[in-house]
């Protein structure tokens, strides 16, 4: 006959462990699925087309048109109030016979050319292309610069050696300072400045 295992005092048993591992893949894979649905959430059940194939233009043009709420995020995966408004006007468009194009000319005219993803290479869009760039190395640049100040401003902060004259000067006041008090120099003196001798 075997004995019953026993757990040392503060071990915890394998069934436990076992446990919580499956209950912790159970986890991932429900995480897993709602990120992965997450962007289809956004589109409700009253903005789908009964066409599938104008459904699946809606959904493309979607892709490609930015959330003015959300900024980098596209109207097909907002949820924000403004990006169901934009794909109503997709699907509307659509409907009413507009090409691919025409939707999108459509959606600058009114919002400007910030309302695409990828916006046209122009004059107008320099600031959307090399914006981020331009802010970025003109971090780089401040940064850069205030350690190079810092630098230089800790090699300025070097002290001075005193001359001869600011030296005497010195130890004539540190002179002046042990002889009116002479406790300063004097480990003896306890207690108020009175000394005490070391057999008492």
């Amino acid at each position: 006959m075997t004995e019953p295992q026993r757990n040392e005092p503060g071990s915890i048993p394998r069934k436990v462990i076992a446990a919580l591992r499956h209950r912790v893949r159970q986890m991932t894979v429900v995480f897993l699925c709602l990120f992965l649905v997450a962007p289809a959430l956004a589109v409700e059940p009253d903005e789908v087309l009964d066409d599938p194939v104008l459904e699946a233009r809606a959904r493309e043009l979607s892709a490609e048109i930015r959330c003015l709420v959300c900024q980098n995020e596209s109207i097909d995966s907002s949820n924000a109030p403004l990006a169901k408004d934009l794909r109503i006007i997709v699907r509307e468009r659509l409907v009413g016979g507009d090409s691919n194009q025409e939707v999108l000319d459509y959606l600058v005219a009114r919002y400007g050319d910030f309302v695409l993803l990828r916006p046209p290479m122009k004059p107008a869009t320099y600031f959307l292309w090399f914006g981020p760039l331009a802010i970025l190395l003109l971090g780089t640049l401040g940064v850069g610069t205030y350690f190079v100040s810092l630098k230089r401003r800790a090699a300025s902060d070097t002290p001075v050696p005193l001359s001869a004259e600011e030296q005497q000067r010195l130890n004539e006041l540190l002179a002046d300072t042990t002889t009116e008090n002479p406790s300063v120099n004097n480990p003896q003196t306890h207690n108020g400045g009175r000394s005490e001798s070391p057999n008492s």
